[in-house]
């Protein structure tokens, strides 16, 4: 079982409700691509560092992902890369100590 941090930024511009339709529709696809959503930290609202898509803070989410997929990390960037709510992304793997 291989285990992942996935980090998503959403944008700043959606109401309470479309973020957290939009938190579903990641762990949907974390599910379609047979990963399981472990944990979900919602770190808040961040001011950016610079300006990204014309935007300078996002609304931060650490979700933590067991999985078997192997190819996990990369079809989730293909479909975060389309997604015009999230604005970054970052998957990394997690060794257990």
């Amino acid at each position: 079982m291989n285990k992942y941090e996935l980090t998503v930024v959403v944008s700043a511009k959606l109401e309470d409700e479309e973020r957290a339709a939009e938190l579903e529709k990641v762990k949907a696809l974390v599910e379609k691509f047979g990963g399981t959503v472990t944990n979900v930290e919602d770190a808040g609202k961040k001011k950016f560092a610079y300006e990204i898509r014309k935007m300078t803070e996002g609304y931060y989410y650490f979700i933590a992902i067991d999985t078997d997929n192997k190819n996990l990390p990369s079809e989730l960037g293909s479909q975060f890369r389309i997604s015009e709510n999230v604005i970054r992304f970052m998957t990394v793997s997690v060794e257990e100590a």
